[in-house]
């Protein structure tokens, strides 16, 4: 599933939905999709992310046993680098008193 950000104030934003789903719960919501924040409420949530972001964002991967080809891959990207686009969306849509909805 995808998740769809939306605000006057910003550009249309995509992420998968696991990863929006836990940062909506990180800003205080509940993690619905569809779902909205009021204009007067994107400040609180805002900073409720970011507050979230500190405590959760740069958690340590934990260090599975890989294989030779895994080792390889890229480094897993952490939640506050997934997070940045939604910030800044949130951010645009405070400073400008926006709401901002999301949906499938």
């Amino acid at each position: 599933m995808l998740v769809h950000f939306r605000t006057d104030a910003y550009a249309n934003i995509t992420m998968f939905g696991d990863i929006a789903v836990r940062l909506l719960k990180l800003a205080g919501h509940s993690g619905t999709v569809p779902g909205a924040i009021k204009a007067e409420d994107v400040p609180a949530a805002l900073e409720k992310l970011k507050t979230g972001l500190g405590v959760h964002g740069a958690e340590p991967q934990p260090a599975p046993s890989l294989t030779e080809e895994e080792e390889q891959q890229e480094p897993p990207v952490s939640l506050a680098t997934r997070a940045f686009p939604l910030v800044e969306l949130l951010e645009a849509a405070a400073a400008d008193q926006c709401d901002v909805m999301w949906d499938k």
